[in-house]
């Protein structure tokens, strides 16, 4: 293969990321998907049925790339999520991290993406904020913090993280099996938890977890199995093109902005190229632009006052920090990392939903105490 198919094959990587990001955008726009606010309506007024979409979502992204692995299109281990060493700390501490913070910055990373496209100026203060300490979190200050710290416990098993794998280890039915089965079983269950109460057979619901988790599963397809290849000319291994970490990515919406933020300023290095992770940031807040556009709820918001800025500033940093340290968001690692089944995304995903609602309860005694 030469350098003309390398570059039309990344390219088509590229778009085709793009334009599963802009359905992202548009879908969380139309039907209101959200982790935070799914958290919040159910700690706040009981209310679970965007809990239902996002569980719904889940379960159709655990479904699409388990799929994937019995067809022995992808494997879990040439993700980031599903590596053999265990980062467990990371995982919650980082979560735990992320969680408080998207609470005080009204939305996680891929929530102020859709609520910018929508007009909502405080999510460009947000996901500015996020993208700095992010950075910083990759690569400055606080990434030598964070290899000093938490990143020296961790547990190393013998062959990947994900639970296909080490089940089909263990009964000795290989992981393509193991991931039919398990995917299968993990995605019928949520599937009939969501379809157990009204709420969750809403067209909202269902359009919302539908198309999220397909977007998902999707871009797991165009990165890990149309931009795979086994062999690179020009290194002789194989490699993922167009891709930040050079391994299979799907959504995410933390080291992604940090990446978008770097492409930007320093657009005239030719070594900044474009990426999977950086189309699909400015995808999804186009797509949710769209959408509002369209159905005409797009309009202008800014900061209330001070102490409101104040909070974002404050969730920010922290969903930049701990969107890094635990290797992903609530799309990052609560989507995308989950549906691999991997232990350390379901460790990260319930430290998250943990720092949400203790943010939340935070909140809630600020409140009462200024009442």
């Amino acid at each position: 293969m030469d350098d003309v198919d390398l570059d039309g094959l990344a390219a088509q990587v590229l778009w085709g990321s793009f334009a599963l990001s802009l359905v992202f955008g548009a879908v969380a726009q139309r039907t209101r998907f959200c982790t935070m606010g799914a958290i919040a309506d159910v700690v706040s007024i009981g209310d679970w049925e965007r809990a239902r979409m996002w569980a719904l979502a889940i379960a159709v992204a655990v479904l699409g790339f388990n799929a994937m692995v019995a067809l022995g299109w992808i494997e879990a281990r040439h993700s980031i999520y599903a590596a053999p060493r265990l980062l467990w700390l990371s995982s919650l501490v980082g979560g735990a991290l992320f969680g408080f913070g998207m609470v005080l910055a009204s939305g996680c990373g891929s929530k102020n993406l859709v609520r910018l496209g929508g007009g909502n100026l405080k999510s460009l203060v947000v996901l500015g904020t996020l993208g700095l300490t992010a950075f910083a979190t990759l690569r400055g200050l606080t990434a030598v913090l964070r290899v000093g710290t938490v990143e020296r416990v961790y547990v190393d098993l013998p062959l990947g993280q994900d639970l296909p794998t080490l089940l089909g280890a263990a009964l000795g039915i290989g992981t393509p099996a193991a991931a039919a089965g398990l995917g299968l079983l993990v995605a019928a269950a949520l599937v009939a938890w969501v379809l157990a109460r009204p709420e969750g057979r809403h067209a909202d619901v269902l359009w919302g977890g539908i198309g999220i988790g397909a977007v998902v599963a999707a871009t797991w397809w165009v990165s890990g199995r149309l931009g795979y290849l086994p062999e690179d000319p020009n290194t002789l291994e194989p490699t993922f093109l167009a891709t930040n970490s050079r391994r299979m990515e799907s959504l995410s919406m933390v080291a992604p902005v940090a990446y978008a933020l770097d492409w930007v300023m320093f657009f005239s290095d030719q070594t900044k190229l474009l990426t999977l992770g950086i189309v699909t940031v400015v995808g999804v807040a186009l797509g949710a632009a769209a959408m509002a556009l369209a159905d005409g709820s797009f309009r202008w918001e800014g900061f209330g006052g001070v102490e409101d800025l104040a909070n974002h500033l404050v969730g920010a940093a922290c969903m930049g920090v701990g969107g890094v340290v635990a290797l992903g968001c609530t799309v990052g690692q609560g989507l995308s990392g989950v549906s691999t089944l991997s232990l350390g995304s379901l460790l990260a995903l319930a430290a998250i939903l943990a720092g949400a609602v203790a943010a939340l309860r935070y909140q809630s005694w600020r409140m009462d105490r200024m009442a």
